[in-house]
């Protein structure tokens, strides 16, 4: 495991580049955490290390405000995610040992993974959203967000809830985002692994999803979480597969 600082417009990334045993030509996947979320956390180490036994490198990236990267949490927003997204795809077309490359993220990195993939379908050879939130906009708009209600239109400065701290400008960015825009623009293979007992993202959101896209499947972890605990190995079952043909 190496690990190292991506930089995007100054701003620190934190990253772990994860080889597979032996390898020096393989494939390479940037798998992203999800909000309020880190590299290391469960779901993220047992996907992970279900590619790297698939023969798939991986590259860990924390978004702005998360984990071990610059920035304050309260003030991240999906366009910093973006940004930071770009960025360390620039990273990994870099790396000369790469084949092929592909990109996951959980939950609202599963969202972030569904925009980048249509913002530059001709980079990945297959996307991988895992629980993808990309209910966050319709709810921004809606004024009911991740458990917080507020006027759509009047937008406070500051959003509580879940014992934090957002700043507005969070739904402000969220409201102007149409993910089915980005889903139509990908046209290449979409893994969708859900948790279908999911109370965070409803599993009919990987539903909706699976019928938008032109080349989807989705894997259902039966009685799954939205972070699959207790399902550790169903969802390392259904990434691996993925790559075994």
């Amino acid at each position: 495991m190496k690990e190292f600082y991506i930089d995007c417009d100054g701003v620190k990334l934190h990253a772990k580049l994860d080889m597979p045993e032996g390898a020096e030509k393989c494939p390479l996947c940037i798998l992203i955490h999800g909000f309020t979320g880190h590299m290391e956390e469960d779901h993220i180490i047992a996907a992970q290390e279900a590619m790297n036994e698939a023969g798939v490198a991986v590259l860990r990236a924390e978004m702005y405000g998360h984990g071990g990267s610059d920035g304050e949490f309260r003030k991240h927003t999906l366009y910093k995610w973006v940004t930071n997204a770009l960025a360390v795809v620039k990273y990994a077309r870099s790396l000369d040992f790469v084949t092929d490359l592909y990109l996951s993220g959980h939950s609202q990195g599963g969202l972030l993974t569904m925009l980048v993939g249509g913002m530059c379908p001709d980079e990945f050879k297959a996307i991988l959203p895992l629980s993808p939130a990309w209910m966050i906009p319709d709810g921004a708009r809606e004024g009911n967000l991740l458990g917080m209600d507020f006027d759509p239109k009047h937008i406070p400065e500051t959003l509580y809830g879940w014992d934090l701290e957002l700043d507005g400008d969070y739904v402000r960015v969220a409201q102007t985002i149409h993910v089915e825009d980005e889903i139509e623009r990908y046209e290449g293979q979409v893994l969708i692994v859900h948790g279908d007992e999911d109370e965070t993202v409803p599993f009919e959101y990987a539903q909706k999803a699976l019928k938008l896209y032109n080349n989807a499947k989705l894997v259902p972890v039966v009685g799954a979480d939205h972070c699959f605990n207790g399902h550790m190995e169903e969802l390392k079952e259904a990434i691996r597969q993925f790559w075994v043909k």
